[in-house]
């Protein structure tokens, strides 16, 4: 097997691998369900919107992007120099790979969400944060479904 010898094609293949698998991560969405969350019974609870305030949901840190960004790191690294060269250019390259490829995974697959304070018609006081797909407003009637350790707002 021939070693890649375009560092070029190399990063290329690595931005891709990880922006993929950011493509994967698990959804925090009030309108998304996993297949698992199908068929499940939720308790449905209604309210009123009190506030409603824009965050950032953290991007995911799997091992995923720092072994791909180790791996392709160490591939293009020992391409440099030769015999012992090579050697510590590989190992150079697999550690700063897998730390540019965790960094990387976790910027793909950051989300832009939102916290909405709900009074409910109980007068309980709760906050929820998902991503920002839907448009919530203060004093609009909401849902809330809850089940299975999670919740959700929904209109």
């Amino acid at each position: 097997m021939q070693a890649i010898r375009n560092p070029f094609s190399t990063l290329l293949a690595a931005l891709l691998l990880v922006a993929g698998l950011a493509g994967c991560a698990n959804s925090q969405s009030g309108s998304s369900y996993s297949r698992g969350q199908t068929r499940q019974e939720m308790t449905v609870r209604q309210g009123v919107v009190e506030s409603v305030r824009n965050v950032t949901i953290e991007g995911g840190n799997t091992p995923v992007g720092t072994v791909a960004g180790a791996a392709i790191g160490g591939m293009a690294g020992s391409n440099v120099g030769g015999g012992r060269g090579s050697t510590v250019g590989a190992i150079l390259g697999a550690v700063a790979g897998g730390l540019a490829g965790s960094a990387l995974e976790e910027k793909v697959s950051k989300k832009d969400g939102v916290e909405i304070t709900v009074r409910l018609d109980n007068g309980q006081l709760l906050a929820i944060v998902q991503e920002a797909d839907e448009v919530f407003q203060p004093g609009e009637r909401v849902r809330i479904l809850s089940g299975n350790g999670g919740s959700r707002v929904s209109h």
